[in-house]
């Protein structure tokens, strides 16, 4: 099987897909954060929340995400493209711990090192499932056989 090369622009559509969602959720995190709690009792509440610079700045990096998992699934496997998403959990965890001070436990780290380890092996595969081609040559709906006319007297 032939390995399907990847061009400069779909690395970086890569890493947008692996960047945009570490980022979304550290900002939501930490607009989160800066608000009282909410319940969906009061929903009013929740819709002022999405109007923080940090929630809205959230909801971006969210857009920007989904834009940029739509064109790597466009040209790539979902599970070539999934693993992308799946590294952001490293790089959550390094947001969480250094930006925004979080403590992490050892099983969190030993879980995170266990995703890079599988993102790894996943990585070295194909991005493109190769599929045979299809037969050519033979009409892809037959017309169907029509009976000899009968002729009237």
């Amino acid at each position: 099987m032939a390995q399907h090369k990847l061009l400069p622009r779909q690395y970086l559509i890569l890493g947008l897909v692996a960047l945009c969602a570490p980022l979304r959720d550290t900002c939501l995190s930490r607009g989160m954060t800066l608000l009282p709690p909410i319940t969906l009792a009061h929903p009013l509440s929740l819709i002022a929340a999405v109007f923080t610079p940090w929630i809205a700045i959230g909801i971006a990096l969210l857009i920007g995400f989904f834009a940029s998992y739509l064109t790597a699934l466009s040209w790539a496997d979902l599970t070539f493209v999934l693993p992308a998403t799946a590294f952001g959990n490293v790089i959550v965890a390094l947001f969480a711990r250094f930006w925004l001070h979080e403590a992490i436990s050892p099983e969190r780290w030993a879980g995170i090192l266990l995703i890079t380890i599988g993102v790894g092996f996943v990585a070295n595969g194909p991005s493109l499932t190769e599929r045979p081609a299809p037969v050519t040559g033979l009409p892809a709906n037959p017309a169907p056989q029509q009976a000899p006319e009968k002729q009237v007297r």
